[in-house]
């Protein structure tokens, strides 16, 4: 078979569930990941004879597919903030909005030259605190998160990218009290609730951990209110502290952070103008 042929292939599999330009990029995604194989180079020679081995890994992707696996977790892999972020079930996959955030962040912190500490709540595959230790080596970073397997997959992530962060396995609803003074915090917790199940795609829903994504109805703010509190006594004077949020309950968190003490906070729209991010200062 050709890379014509297993292309023409792949589409006819897909079609019925997923736009033709998605499957463009899945087969791209694919070729580079199971043939080695660039998209310049499919251009070149679409006639290129695919082996039965690469047929095979291809039907097999083919079928993740089709029970709306995502395509990051099929490839081991995504891109974040210019870093090579190894995925797994285990964590979320890195979304756009996030890469905004750390992009703020660095806006923010670049200029900065003595030392500071950082500290990422819930960090899942590690991919906040490894694009902002690339970006900014004057910082000394850590990271939490509850899952073992988490923390795992962040610090491979964090060799693969050749930067030095601090990973620890905690529950933070059951932290008392952050164990070291930081000029800044940053989290991206759990805030979907429970009723915007029904807006959200299968992929997410049926292969994403629920534990990293999910609140319920009646308490969706549980981790801000928690993460600001510690870090309401665990920041320095003037510290920052940065929040990745629910667009729909913008205006509840910054309402939160005013309440427990903050005195500066600001709310940054992401590139659809929806309201994802905030900022509060000590």
């Amino acid at each position: 078979m050709t890379l014509q042929e297993l292309k023409l292939n792949f589409f006819t599999e897909l079609n019925e569930q997923y736009p033709a330009t998605e499957i463009e990029s899945f087969f791209f995604w694919l070729t580079q990941s199971e043939l080695n194989i660039s998209r310049l180079e499919m251009a070149l020679d679409p006639q290129k004879e695919v082996h039965t081995q690469q047929m095979e890994r291809f039907r097999i992707a083919t079928s993740r597919l089709k029970n709306y696996e995502p395509i990051q977790y099929i490839v081991g892999e995504t891109e974040f903030y210019g870093c090579l972020i190894k995925v797994n079930p285990s964590v979320l996959i890195p979304r756009p909005e996030t890469e905004e955030l750390v992009a703020w962040m660095v806006e923010d912190l670049k200029d900065k030259k003595e030392a500071f500490r950082i500290l990422d709540i819930g960090t899942g595959s590690g991919c906040i605190p490894i694009s902002l230790a690339k970006s900014l080596p004057q910082a000394e970073i850590s990271a939490i998160d509850i899952s073992a397997e988490a923390i795992k997959t962040a610090k491979e992530n964090a060799n693969l990218n050749k930067v030095k962060v601090e990973f620890l396995q905690q529950d933070i609803l059951k932290t008392e009290k952050l164990d070291a003074k930081f000029e800044v915090i940053v989290s991206n917790p759990p805030y979907v609730r429970e009723l915007e199940k029904k807006m959200m795609q299968e992929n997410v829903l049926k292969h994403e951990p629920n534990l990293a994504l999910f609140v319920s109805d009646e308490n969706p703010l549980i981790f801000y209110r928690k993460i600001a509190q510690l870090a309401y006594k665990a920041l320095s004077e003037k510290g920052v502290l940065y929040f990745e949020i629910n667009e729909y309950l913008a205006k509840e968190t910054e309402e939160l952070l005013n309440e427990i003490g903050f005195s500066f906070i600001e709310i940054k729209n992401d590139i659809f103008d929806k309201s994802r991010m905030i900022k509060a200062i000590l």
